[in-house]
């Protein structure tokens, strides 16, 4: 792992300072992501079991946790769970050593993003900014209308969606995943668009083209409980939303 990338003097202010919750139990890994955090100014809270990450957070609300998944005394995802239903708007990234694909969606069903060890403090950094982006993209314009489609309308101040009246709670990537496609109206939006426009990634691997069918997957299950089918396929090329009635 190596501490390096982009010079914190070249930021822009939608990488203006934010608060890191780390919980990682190894002092080493601990150290040197708080460093490289520090460096690119982030305010950083650090801690080593579940225990006092909960105490932490009862003083100081964090942007962002990122969270280890295998904790001494608790579960880094039930920690999540715990900061999320404190916290709705607090960014959830984990980072884990586990890296089979049933470990992957379960971490990824109610998290922004996850990490997986071995890393890349670059790509940790990156991660980071990119989950906030999403997740602030709120603060930027609150009195924007709400976006309409059919009968579906995202709330751009709190990033839900209410659908046929009824209201849908969304993870901070579920609403911008969604939220391109409504603006992106019956257009067919191709995985790799998704990809850069949503998780910023410049260059479409296969394992990263999985993400994208993952959280189609949430999204059908939250929406079509409340109307027809929302979301179309176009086996191939990508997704986009069945027409507006």
């Amino acid at each position: 792992m190596t501490v390096n990338g982009t010079d914190p003097e070249q930021e822009t202010p939608e990488q203006a300072p934010a608060t890191v919750l780390l919980v990682e139990d190894e002092p080493s890994i601990a150290d040197v992501l708080a460093i490289a955090l520090r460096y690119h100014r982030f305010e950083v809270m650090t801690a080593g079991t579940v225990r006092q990450a909960l105490t932490l957070t009862e003083r100081t609300r964090p942007d962002v946790a990122l969270l280890d998944i295998m904790l001494p005394d608790g579960d880094g995802r039930a920690l999540g769970r715990e900061l999320r239903a404190r916290q709705p708007d607090l960014a959830l990234v984990f980072l884990t050593a586990r890296d089979a694909p049933a470990e992957v969606v379960g971490a990824l069903g109610f998290s922004d993003d996850y990490i997986t060890k071995p890393f890349n403090i670059d790509e940790v950094i990156a991660r980071i900014r990119a989950v906030l982006r999403r997740t602030r993209a709120t603060d930027v314009l609150p009195q924007r209308p709400p976006l309409t489609y059919g009968d579906l309308e995202l709330d751009e101040a709190t990033y839900t969606a209410h659908r046929a009246g009824r209201t849908v709670q969304l993870t901070p990537t579920e609403y911008a995943l969604l939220r391109f496609l409504v603006r992106n109206g019956g257009r067919v939006v191709p995985k790799e668009q998704l990809l850069r426009h949503v998780w910023q990634f410049e260059h479409a691997a296969t394992a990263e083209s999985t993400v994208v069918e993952t959280y189609i997957s949430y999204l059908r299950r939250k929406l079509d409980a409340l109307g027809p089918p929302l979301i179309t396929t176009r086996r191939g090329v990508g997704y986009g939303l069945a027409a507006a009635t």
